[in-house]
């Protein structure tokens, strides 16, 4: 692809998944960090400096539509039910395949008949090929001419995305030295209903309100990370009150139900309890110093719709698992306590009767939550579906026992770092129909042998392919996660292909995943995605 203007040769379009991958543009490009599977994959996605970060969860796939691929490249005329005019180019054709010296001007300056310059900015084709790329390659097309960022910035392109501002994004500078709020008027016209604000002040806050149109009722969640917000707050001429210029964010936002506090330290509990609304249906708190069992019943007293608390504070106590009132216990249905460290099983027997209709918790980081604990789990929460009990070194397969005699309708279940875990905590899993998704990374120790007797000093080993045998049997294991298990061979991993229904197993520093039992896995688990 050639610059008609200059001259310069640009970087070959690689294809990706039968498309043509945009090129890197010659004006700077920013990079945002995008985590999306399993907590160990993580892709870094490249976007224009002038568009923010976007967080983006795994979009679900357009079933509808055709699939287009180098084998049988897509023209946009195939889109539209025509034929193709000649000389129409072709979606998914690879750049190599291209006449020489070929050049690609912008569609509404295509050469040939009316036909093919139609095509290229006809919306109802475009309204069916942009579903094919991702959010970053989204911001980049909407930059190729009016009529392509007319149909991509329709809210149906952006529906489950959240951009990321920096402090330093929300800004220009003037040639006066002065900054001037950036305008927000592109995400509205996007329809975004969720922020995440990154290093922000109070004032920063009361900027982001009065500049962004759909701040008063279009915004349901917002996300405050390493930030200064303050309880009191700075007075601006005196115009946000007493309570603070932060907490005015949940006054005039009149639509925030989701709301997330990461590494924000200058606020204090006074500062929840003065300001938390009914209206938050979902909160998570993590690495806020001054969190602590006031905190809580801060939460417990004044949200009584809370459906959802995510809480990572190192200070909170068992005592403030006994503050969720009565109606929380029919409305909390998501619980995640992580790297309390201060919990224990005192602190478990409140949680379950506090909250008896937990369908999701995470007690992972609890490092003082024993067996004891894990049965008043699986005796008094039957509703649960997915249990995360990782870097619980306390663990045993005692706790295993429980949990497939008691959670019948478990779906997922991690496991990573807990190092008494042996062959034996595995088979009890194995009969645990229910169970989909499965993490035991880094934590297994058997005996070679597998048998049931304790085995003698030094004799502990991490998981071995014996324990491998008790899972071939899970049909229902739809993802698998045996990172860092150093003692599996390739035999014992090859029989992983009994699990015709796994689409997903993660391999990651197993000296026993060798490039020929990858090669063995795609002929035999041609469904299933191995990360190496």
């Amino acid at each position: 692809m050639s610059n008609p203007r200059n001259g310069d040769t640009k970087p070959p379009c690689l294809p990706r998944n039968g498309l043509v991958k945009i090129p890197t543009q010659p004006n700077g490009l920013g990079s945002a960090s995008i985590t999306k599977g399993t907590p160990a994959v993580k892709n870094r996605l490249c976007q224009p400096s002038s568009v923010p970060a976007i967080l983006s969860p795994a979009l679900a796939p357009r079933s509808d539509l055709p699939i287009p691929s180098l084998a049988s490249p897509l023209s946009l005329a195939a889109l539209a039910g025509v034929s193709s005019p000649p000389g129409a180019s072709l979606v998914g054709l690879n750049s190599s395949e291209a006449a020489p010296g070929a050049e690609h001007p912008s569609p509404e300056r295509l050469p040939g008949s009316p036909s093919e310059r139609q095509l290229a900015v006809d919306e109802k084709i475009l309204n069916r090929l942009f579903w094919y790329f991702s959010a970053c390659e989204k911001c980049v097309l909407a930059q190729v001419c009016k009529a392509w960022r007319r149909v991509l910035y329709q809210p149906k392109f952006w529906v489950g995305l959240t951009p990321v501002l920096h402090t330093k994004e929300l800004y220009n500078v003037l040639p006066g030295g002065e900054k001037e709020f950036v305008s927000l008027q592109g995400f509205a016209v996007r329809g975004f209903d969720g922020f995440c604000l990154v290093g922000v002040s109070d004032l920063d806050i009361c900027e982001f309100i009065d500049n962004y149109p759909l701040s008063k009722k279009g915004v349901k969640s917002m996300s405050l990370k390493r930030s200064t917000i303050t309880d009191a707050g700075l007075e601006v001429g005196g115009q946000r009150g007493a309570r603070g210029q932060g907490w005015v964010m949940l006054e005039q936002m009149q639509g925030v139900v989701r709301l997330e506090l990461s590494g924000c330290n200058d606020f204090t509990e006074a500062g929840l309890w003065s300001s938390l609304n009914a209206r938050i249906t979902a909160l998570s708190v993590s690495d806020c110093i001054n969190v602590a069992d006031d905190a809580i019943a801060a939460i417990s007293q004044l949200l009584p719709n809370l459906a959802e608390l995510n809480l990572q504070a190192y200070h909170v106590t068992d005592t403030a698992l006994a503050y969720f009132t009565a109606k929380q216990g029919y409305t909390t249905h998501t619980l995640r306590l992580n790297s309390c460290w201060e919990i224990t099983n005192h602190g478990v027997v409140n949680m379950v009767h506090s909250l008896p209709n937990l369908s999701v918790l995470s007690l992972s980081g609890c490092s003082k939550v024993t067996d004891d604990g894990v049965e008043l789990v699986a005796e008094n929460l039957r509703k649960l579906r997915s249990l995360d009990l990782s870097w619980c070194p306390r663990i045993t397969d005692m706790a295993l026992e429980y949990i497939a005699c008691d959670l019948h309708k478990l779906e997922e279940l991690v496991l990573d770092r807990c190092v008494r875990i042996t062959d034996t905590g595995l088979s009890y899993l194995s009969t645990m129909s229910s169970l989909r998704s499965l993490y035991l990374r880094w934590c297994c120790q058997v005996r070679e042998d597998g048998a049931g007797s304790p085995p003698a000093a030094g004799d502990r080993r991490e998981v071995q392919d014996f324990g491998l045998k008790h899972l071939l049997g899970m049909g229902s294991l739809r993802l698998l996660s045996l990172a860092g298990c150093p003692l599996l061979t390739t035999t014992g991993l090859s029989g992983l292909v009994q699990l015709q229904e796994l689409e997903e197993l993660e391999l990651t520093n197993c000296p026993g995943a060798t490039p020929e039992l990858f090669k063995y896995f795609s002929q035999h688990l041609p469904c299933c995605m191995v990360i190496e």
